[in-house]
């Protein structure tokens, strides 16, 4: 290889690493809000992770097991799988709703509370329910 191939080689693998980085990198912020949510013993114990996807001018995206689209019965099923199969209003399964409840407000509480955050909006985590091999096309 000749002097300037290599050297144009090692300038575009440099590029190339300085815009993977970039990508890939998460606010400061965000991973703050993570670790402050990771470390709160309150939700360190639930199944599902609550976790700040982004934050912008004041308001966080967080991620949430539920939505319109993906209702509280189904995501406790994934949570706890004795819970599936269950009818909707099985005492355990609107027990297992209050508590996601619960703790979905906790997560909000904390994160508002940071001062770094002024709003919360929740975003179905299709990332969460791929894992779980539910697609987007099936709910």
């Amino acid at each position: 290889m000749d002097r300037f191939t290599r050297n144009y080689s090692i300038f575009l693998g440099l590029v190339v690493l300085g815009l993977l980085l970039w990508v890939f990198s998460e606010d400061p912020q965000v991973t703050e809000l993570n670790v402050l949510l990771d470390n709160d013993a309150g939700l360190s114990d639930y199944p599902y992770r609550f976790r700040v996807f982004s934050l912008q001018d004041g308001i966080a995206v967080m991620g949430t097991p539920r939505s319109a689209e993906f209702p509280a019965f189904r995501a406790l099923e994934i949570l706890y799988p004795g819970l599936g199969g269950r009818d909707q209003d099985d005492p355990d399964l609107m027990a297992g709703q209050l508590e996601m409840a619960r703790i979905q407000e906790r997560a909000r509480t904390l994160v508002l509370e940071s001062g770094k955050v002024k709003q919360v909006r929740w975003e179905l985590d299709s990332n969460w329910l791929t894992r779980h091999g539910i697609s987007a096309d099936t709910y």
